[in-house]
């Protein structure tokens, strides 16, 4: 594995951290970036479309678009323990659109999750062994998440 490659999307996403000391423990939203990061060697197959890349970029975004943005954008993201939440939810009907979380929806643990969404479509259409290195959450400007798998 020689080369690297990120692409992304952005969402505009709600949540809360429902046991946090402050005030992200309040129901907000944040303009999430979603940032797959892909290892692997480049296409040196002549003549193909791919030749020179690692995987096209287009294909990555169609993975992303409809693997992480189409699931999250303009949602609220709730953690399935978080009864409050969810009762509240609840109250404005299907006009909504709630995920509900096996986990808090922290940028790590949306890191994390993010990055089993994705991995299972990053395929090599040629022999270039690629694979996703990690999965970046920027949760705003100034606050990242990373998540590899070992």
């Amino acid at each position: 594995m020689t080369t690297r490659i990120r692409r992304w999307v952005e969402t505009d996403t709600g949540h809360r951290v429902p046991n946090h000391k402050s005030k992200c423990k309040h129901f907000h939203g944040h303009r999430y970036r979603w940032e797959a990061e892909i290892e692997g060697d480049v296409v040196s197959e002549t003549g193909t479309s791919e030749e020179g890349m690692l995987m096209d970029f287009s294909d990555i975004s169609k993975i992303l678009t409809e693997h992480i943005h189409d699931i999250v954008d303009h949602a609220f993201l709730v953690y399935e323990n978080d009864s409050i939440a969810i009762q509240a939810l609840s109250q404005i009907g299907d006009e909504h659109r709630t995920v509900i979380m096996p986990f808090i929806p922290t940028a790590e643990n949306l890191a994390k999750w993010a990055f089993e969404q994705v991995e299972p479509h990053i395929k090599s259409a040629f022999d270039n062994e690629l694979k996703l290195r990690a999965f970046h959450v920027r949760e705003t400007p100034k606050s990242w998440a990373t998540w590899t798998k070992n």
